[in-house]
């Protein structure tokens, strides 16, 4: 059996997602570790102007004028995140499982990765032009913690994140 692989992801993954982690396992009989934060810890000024680098300016001000989010209502989001997400990748490898994670997202993913003895992580969000930016993204931030290799994929594409 190969080693496993811990996959950490903020969005539901669909069929690009599973071509890229199917590219990723090659035909071994690793195990999937599928992790979904809870809450992604995204801020409120990061967030204003991430959106404003991106043109999305009308989304800017309607984050910027919106309520703090429910956490019942995120766990619940990151529950059917998961759900599409373990349905995308069934099938690879030797078998794939997953959870929801009440603690900061790197912190999970780097206990995962020591817990289960991964020799390979990988990290999948939508684009973050500052965090991506600035290289404090979450596979930057694991892999400084880790050591082992961390690929940082953006959801729902095949381009790669530079980690």
């Amino acid at each position: 059996m190969s080693d496993p692989i811990v996959i950490l992801t903020e969005e539901p993954l669909g069929a690009d997602d599973r071509l890229n982690i199917e590219r990723l396992v090659d035909g071994a009989d690793s195990t999937l570790l599928l992790l979904v934060p809870a809450n992604t810890e995204r801020h409120l000024l990061v967030d204003f102007l991430e959106n404003l680098s991106m043109l999305d300016i009308a989304k800017a001000f309607r984050d910027l004028t919106a309520s703090t989010p429910d956490p019942g209502t995120e766990r619940a989001q990151a529950a059917e995140t998961l759900a599409v997400s373990l349905e995308a990748l069934s099938g690879l490898g030797s078998g794939v499982t997953g959870e929801v994670v009440e603690v900061r997202p790197v912190d999970a993913l780097v206990a995962k990765v020591r817990d289960s003895g991964a020799t390979q992580a990988v990290v999948i969000t939508r684009p973050h032009a500052v965090a991506d930016t600035f290289h404090t993204d979450w596979a930057n931030k694991a892999q400084d913690q880790l050591g082992v290799p961390v690929l940082h994929l953006y959801a729902g594409s095949g381009f790669i994140g530079d980690s």
